[in-house]
């Protein structure tokens, strides 16, 4: 896919994932709109934008309000008369264990942002999207294929965008193109501060430090935009990742162990282990599976796993 005049709709574009994918797709000659609840964050963005040159505008959306959701598709149809590309890149986030959350009603804003506000800007720009033969780019986690303690409700709602865009994508049988993005911990982002704690207050910053597993936020966006040009239908960042459905599918209980054992039931101010422990638990599991690891963490092309066998085989070698 050539990105030049591209019409691209980016949600959560306030910060984070969002804001970085709207200034890189900006420079690769994409027109950006920026969807956001704040119009001084999103005044900001579009002065930087365009001082380098790029081309973008912003519309004050809140996406668990469903007429935002179609102001925003709207306006931008009224201004480029299509959209080529519809990024869903706003989300939250939670950290506590089910029985200590005293107020539960945080459930619904996770909800509200992480699926509904999805399904209500999906529903809106679909026409155009089918009438471009455009993308559909999910920013989801590795919790939408396998769930993770302390993160009920953001699993639960993840899972939930999941199947949605996994029936949508069948429905539709190639009108649109669907990627989703599979993301561990990304350095950079918010996404530790904004989350719910068990009293259903944003937890604020933490002294709490990535582990070399997390990615930086560059990097990450630099696949997500390398996967859109190249039409890909997911991509894991880190490519660890790729192991997840695997060992969920063969070793579901084993892998659920190691989860628990790896990240505690305790709040995450105390807590060492991060979302990011799913990176590495992959590798715990196949180290303990067969020792043959080495051909699986060597390899970038884990796409497919081969359903007669417990473990992939490792790539042949190049030839020359």
């Amino acid at each position: 896919m050539d990105l030049v005049d591209k019409v691209c709709v980016i949600t959560g574009a306030s910060s984070g994932i969002g804001k970085s994918l709207a200034s890189k797709l900006s420079l690769r000659g994409a027109k950006v709109v920026l969807a956001a609840r704040r119009n001084s964050k999103l005044e900001e963005i579009r002065e930087s934008i365009e001082k380098e040159g790029g081309k973008c505008f912003g519309v004050k959306t809140d996406i668990t309000k469903k007429l935002e959701c179609k102001t925003l598709i709207d306006e931008t149809i009224n201004r480029y008369q299509k959209i080529d590309i519809l990024i869903l890149a706003a989300g939250v986030s939670m950290w506590s264990p089910f029985e200590k959350i005293s107020d539960i009603s945080f459930f619904d804003d996770l909800m509200a942002t992480n699926y509904t506000g999805a399904v209500h800007c999906v529903h809106a720009a679909l026409p155009s999207l089918i009438s471009t033969n455009g993308m559909i780019v999910s920013c989801s986690t590795a919790q939408a294929i396998v769930g993770f303690t302390n993160h009920s409700g953001y699993a639960a709602s993840k899972h939930a965008l999941h199947g949605f865009l996994d029936t949508l994508e069948m429905e539709l049988g190639g009108k649109v193109k669907f990627l989703e993005t599979c993301l561990g911990w990304i350095k950079g982002t918010n996404m530790r501060s904004n989350a719910f704690g068990p009293n259903g207050k944003k937890m604020g910053e933490t002294k709490r430090k990535h582990s070399s597993n997390s990615v930086d936020l560059d990097v990450c966006v630099e696949k997500i935009i390398s996967a859109i040009v190249i039409e890909k239908e997911k991509v894991y960042i880190p490519w660890k990742l790729k192991l997840i459905p695997f060992l969920d599918l063969f070793f579901g209980k084993f892998l659920r162990n190691k989860i628990n054992k790896a990240v505690p039931l305790t709040h995450a101010h105390e807590n060492r282990a991060t979302e990011d422990d799913l990176t590495f638990i992959a590798v715990i599991v196949v180290d303990v599976v067969d020792p043959r690891r080495s051909s699986l963490l060597s390899s970038d092309t884990l796409t497919t796993l081969p359903r007669n066998h417990c473990v992939p085989e490792a790539p042949p070698p190049r030839t020359h």
